[in-house]
């Protein structure tokens, strides 16, 4: 593919494509279940359209369905499809699971998985969920227990995961295990694409506040997974960790400022009466200003990363977003009242809230925590002194989260 073209010529040809594929019958089947229809439902082939047509990953290699085009030219792919709310794009900024792949797999598992992670929700694509945290290990991932043992051309993998989303649709899981007890934690642990439909594997929803079950327990029983699946070399799955964690706290940043999670704080106090509430004025103002800021600073996050690589300023962006979050439940609640405590179908706006409040825990705790976040911002980005860590060099069996 030539990366000669302009911009405003790759823009021509974009918007020529989606007038000629992105028809009336694809727009009535993506508004059948609202703005969530090609994130959770069948989308009929439309994954395997966009697939095909090199639009879902432009930067990506040529023999991988990409078109080896710059970052730059593929946000261009990617705003055209936003323009007329056709999914399937920008996947080489937002796939965790293909990036990851495509940065630290093998040659068989690129050609096996990027064709399939490219087309989650259409016939023959997958869904990942990611086998990190453990009880124990949820904060300091650099301590997981879960045991890798190599058997020939395979691993046997026993150990526990938990916090797991997504781990019941799940076919495959992005798996960090322990593979060498006798140096230190950072070194001896290996990264694994995992298939997930096998005997050994027991998943165990846990039930949430919001009523729903996203997040599960896995235990991992005298599991196999082919050596092919190794992501990057045994022993560096440390340096996997990193790639995938930048790539999941861009995600999260982003899904937690998209429309469905965004509060209309300005209609919803013009509703209740109280828009020229000084106070409210401000700390709505507050909250739109600090959106504002944290996007620009994802955009220059997301430039700053280079594929393979992580940025410390995806730390700042989630954690700025888990804060916004928590802000704009509190002003959203300050808006309502007392009314913020009502439920159900007969208080839409009331339970969105409350939904959103309980959520505003997970973007604090999911992809690293606040406090996680806070030391990445001050030893990576501001250059303080490390936090101090007894167990860091030492041999991990002799290390407090295994001797207790």
């Amino acid at each position: 593919m030539s990366t000669s073209m302009t911009n405003d010529e790759i823009r021509a040809e974009v918007r020529a494509w989606l007038d000629e594929n992105w028809t009336a019958e694809w727009k009535a089947k993506a508004s059948i279940h609202g703005k969530s229809a090609f994130d959770k439902h069948d989308d009929g082939g439309w994954g395997i359209i966009v697939r095909d047509a090199l639009w879902a990953a432009p930067s990506w290699p040529v023999e991988h369905f990409g078109r080896g085009w710059t970052k730059e030219q593929s946000e261009i792919v990617a705003e055209e499809f936003a323009r007329v709310g056709a999914p399937g794009s920008d996947q080489d900024r937002l796939s965790l699971y293909g990036n990851t792949i495509l940065t630290f797999g093998t040659d068989e598992l690129k050609a096996e998985m990027l064709p399939r992670l490219l087309t989650t929700n259409s016939e023959g694509g997958i869904r990942v969920c990611l086998l990190y945290s453990e009880p124990g290990s949820g904060s300091d991932l650099a301590s997981v227990r879960t045991r890798g043992e190599r058997q020939g051309d395979e691993w046997i993998i026993n150990g526990q995961k938990v916090w797991t989303s997504g781990a019941k649709d799940a076919d495959y899981g992005m798996l960090l295990c322990r593979t060498d007890w006798d140096v230190p934690k950072h070194k001896g642990m290996t990264f694994f694409f995992f298939p997930m439909l096998q005997d050994g594997v027991d998943i165990r929803p846990i039930h949430q506040v919001t009523g729903e079950s996203h997040f599960n327990e896995v235990f991992l029983d005298d599991c196999r997974v082919p050596h092919m699946n190794m992501l990057g070399r045994e022993g560096e799955g440390w340096k996997v960790l990193q790639t995938a964690l930048a790539y999941e706290r861009l995600i999260m940043g982003e899904a937690s400022s998209a429309a469905d999670n965004t509060i209309d704080m300005i209609d919803m106090a013009r509703k209740a009466g109280n828009l020229n509430d000084p106070i409210l004025r401000q700390d709505i103002a507050r909250a739109m200003a600090l959106r504002a800021v944290n996007q620009l600073n994802m955009d220059r996050a997301t430039a700053d990363m280079q594929q393979g690589t992580s940025s410390p300023l995806m730390s700042m962006g989630k954690l700025s977003m888990s804060r916004i979050l928590h802000g704009e439940a509190r002003v959203a609640t300050a808006i309502l009242g007392a009314k913020s405590m009502l439920t159900g179908a007969d208080n839409p706006d009331e339970n969105r809230i409350n939904r959103l409040m309980f959520l505003a825990y997970m973007t604090s705790i999911g992809g690293g925590s606040d406090q996680i976040q806070r030391n990445i911002i001050a030893e990576r980005v501001l250059g303080l002194p490390r936090e101090i860590e007894m167990d860091r060099d030492i041999p991990f069996r002799e290390s407090r989260a295994v001797k207790g």
